[in-house]
């Protein structure tokens, strides 16, 4: 290692985490996360009520077509949203943003509760649905990747898989809270009563939880990464768009790579999958939502499982096992689920739903860990936002419209093949593995002191991404914007 990184590396470089506090930003973010994809997620669970409630003119072949496109349109703001957010979570700190896109999706989802149906207000009522779907698009720009960002940014290195692992927890208690609330309504008013006024009632539960979720995350403390590199940075000279992209795009490229896979198999699941066993396959409304909601609820404590021993085996081997096994088991999952049979239907979705667990507990930690922290927050949110626009949110509407189109109920495990071997390619070759090590750009961060002598004795395995950064400046050869590297390797600390 360079004599100038030796004399950087000391004892004070490296940050001591207490467990209780690493504890306490886990279960506050994924709490308002929770809280964040419960109004997020009550949406699709409501699919085929929504479109009789919005849609009522168009044909009832392909009212879920139009539901799935109001759902797909909140996608195509997300980038804009992870852009601002992104800017100025990396500018004023990652627990402020957190609080505003809280806010501001509960209030949204709230409103689409209050919106008259098309038989009282005709086309206005779609169009304010519209806006009510981009202001939750727009504030979850930067909910997910400033979540992933707090997480990893606040946890032990050797814990981050485990600790990140929690944020999907949230994600999933907040599907199966706003799962739970349609499946019990459906079952006690029926279909016409929810058509009429039952729909309405989860989206009144919002506010409240939006409340709950708010006052968790403001009791939260700004991650150690953003407290160091704040005191150090020059906050008048900031790296602006185009030279982000610029230093980190191989970096981008990985991500939304990433994303692709990642998403796809989540909204798949979790989003479409209610609809094409009510839709498609004939299921009941109820029958279908239970299902759903028995198969998020059964992969919870794995989705945790997974974070633990991403810990100890690394994130990789996990990530690419589940690939491999998703390629292979698609087709004779979705053969299992297309039968009617309510146990093999079961059976088909609960290895799905471990396929997603098994990504849910792992990406987390490796997304955050692909950008340095100064850029970190906004890197994270313009590739992830870019990559659900484009692949994730639009999978139900792809899927929903492929199916229609070619009256192939596999559709969907031909799809789910397809971005899996996209992702084997990414993951098999451009992603290196950090489980255990520190993120890129921040100093260690460990449990404890006795933990500070094995690190200050491997310099080059704590620090293990400067030399990255520094082919990095030598590739690109441009000193200017990028500063000395001695004083590239002090600011990001």
């Amino acid at each position: 290692m360079d004599q100038k990184i030796n004399e950087i590396f000391k004892k004070e470089n490296i940050t001591i985490v207490d467990n209780k506090l690493a504890k306490k930003s886990m279960i506050g973010t994924s709490l308002g996360n929770a809280v964040e994809w419960f109004d997020f997620g009550i949406y699709s669970y409501l699919a085929v009520t929504i479109g009789k409630v919005f849609f009522p003119e168009i044909d009832p072949s392909v009212q879920l077509i139009y539901t799935f496109a109001t759902f797909a349109v909140a996608f195509l703001i997300r980038p804009i949203g992870g852009l601002f957010f992104g800017m100025l979570g990396d500018r004023f700190g990652r627990k402020k943003v957190l609080t505003i896109t809280l806010t501001m999706m509960a209030l949204a989802t709230l409103s689409i509760g209050l919106i008259p149906s098309y038989a009282t207000i005709g086309v206005a009522a779609q169009i304010l649905l519209l806006v009510a779907r981009l202001i939750q698009g727009f504030s979850t720009g930067g909910e997910y990747a400033g979540a992933m960002t707090f997480i990893a940014e606040s946890t032990p290195d050797k814990k981050r898989g485990f600790m990140a692992s929690g944020l999907e927890v949230g994600t999933l208690l907040g599907y199966i809270a706003g799962s739970g609330i349609v499946t019990l309504l459906s079952f006690l008013l029926g279909s016409d009563a929810m058509v009429e006024w039952g729909w309405r009632i989860p989206f009144f539960i919002a506010a409240p939880l939006g409340f709950i979720g708010l006052y968790f995350r403001t009791n939260l403390e700004e991650t150690p990464a953003f407290k160091a590199i704040e005191k150090i940075e020059d906050r008048e000279e900031d790296i602006s768009l185009k030279e982000m992209v610029v230093q980190h795009w191989k970096h981008f490229l990985i991500c939304i790579g990433i994303v692709i896979f990642y998403n796809t198999m989540s909204y798949m699941v979790l989003t479409y999958m209610p609809a094409y066993l009510s839709e498609i396959l004939g299921f009941g409304e109820t029958k279908g939502l239970l299902l759903i909601l028995i198969v998020m609820v059964v992969i919870t404590p794995i989705v945790l499982a997974m974070g633990y021993w991403s810990d100890r085996i690394g994130r990789n081997p996990i990530i690419k096992g589940a690939l491999i096994a998703t390629i292979v088991l698609s087709i004779p999952v979705f053969i299992m689920v297309r039968t009617g049979n309510s146990y093999a239907s079961f059976l088909g979705m609960l290895i799905l739903g471990c396929l997603l667990a098994a990504f849910q507990g792992t990406l987390p930690a490796t997304l955050p860990s692909l950008f340095f922290t100064k850029v970190r927050y906004r890197s994270l949110a313009i590739t992830y936002n870019v990559s659900t626009s484009l692949f994730g949110g639009t999978t139900p509407l792809i899927v929903a419209w492929l199916v229609s189109v070619t009256k192939n109920r596999m559709v969907p495990a031909y799809y789910l093949i397809a971005v899996c071997v996209l992702g084997i390619v990414i993951v098999g070759f451009f992603v290196k593995e950090t489980a255990r090590r520190s993120l890129r750009g921040s100093s260690p961060v460990v449990e404890n002191s006795s933990e500070i002598k094995e690190l200050l004795n491997k310099p080059n395995e704590a620090f293990w991404w400067i030399q990255e950064m520094n082919r990095e400046v030598e590739d690109q050869g441009d000193y200017t914007s990028m500063g000395s590297k001695k004083k590239r390797v002090e600011n990001l600390h």
